[in-house]
């Protein structure tokens, strides 16, 4: 399902199809569908009326988000790791990147929510696969919080951006997403940096840096970038940040919940 949303040209036949194979999934979009949050006129009883109102793009990334949340909880974590707070770390960046993405002039825009969804998947992967190097990583970072990317790499030899991003191609997910996962904690080293508008992990590494100052860590190696760099001022955005932070706002409440 992921790697099939993930693409940008997937069908409002395809989204509908992938949602009505699995009845929670269905209930839990209906329900989303029918809050606040769309204004919708009446009541949305169907899937592939759901489909035809929002459009493949707002419920590509509902769908997205529900059932990577639905995965995540059937797995065993570490003592320390806070899965709801990771899935509610990892939402709030995919929506936060997807709305700056739809106001700037952003190159492949539309990976923005799957890219913000998966930009930590590698930090899980340590954090289930190698519980005895993660929970070495983690007492270097109590020590060093600013440098976890350092202790990941003295540790692993790789570091979480570089396996989120691996694991994101072995999905299939488009060549764009996984560039901007890899560089999402160093956007100046992204090679597209230097083309004409804004590289996608930009625009990630800011929401990342956002998101990760206004709320919970759910683990120690999480590391918020900070900097003039790393604000939403930096993007160009003038007077429409205060419009922007609303709208994600508003969004995140509706689906938190789900989460």
């Amino acid at each position: 399902m992921i790697a099939s949303l993930a693409h940008e040209d997937v069908s409002f036949a395809k989204v509908a199809e992938l949602i009505e194979k699995d009845m929670a999934l269905a209930g839990n979009i209906l329900q989303l569908v029918n809050s606040p949050l769309y204004s919708v006129r009446g009541t949305v009883s169907s899937v592939r009326h759901a489909v035809s109102l929002l459009g493949v793009n707002k419920l590509r990334n509902a769908v997205l988000g529900l059932s990577a949340a639905q995965m995540w909880r059937s797995l065993r974590t570490p003592p320390g790791w806070l899965m709801a707070d990771f899935n509610r770390h990892s939402v709030s960046v995919a929506i936060l990147a997807d709305l700056l993405s739809q106001h700037l002039p952003v190159r492949d825009s539309v990976g923005a929510f799957v890219a913000g969804l998966f930009h930590d998947l590698g930090l899980l992967l340590v954090a289930i696969g190698l519980p005895a190097e993660y929970k070495q990583i983690a007492l270097l970072c109590e020590k060093d919080p600013q440098g976890s990317a350092t202790h990941e790499f003295q540790v692993l030899g790789t570091t979480h951006a570089e396996l989120s991003a691996e694991a994101l191609a072995i999905w299939n997910l488009p060549a764009p997403i996984s560039a901007a996962v890899r560089y999402h904690m160093r956007p100046e080293l992204d090679p597209e940096a230097s083309a004409d508008g804004i590289a996608l992990s930009r625009i990630l590494h800011v929401a990342n840096a956002y998101v990760g100052a206004a709320t919970v860590s759910f683990c120690v190696m999480e590391e918020t970038a900070c900097g003039a760099d790393s604000s939403l001022e930096s993007l160009g955005l003038g007077d429409q940040v205060a419009g922007v932070l609303s709208e994600f706002e508003n969004e995140l409440a509706e689906i938190q919940p789900y989460f």
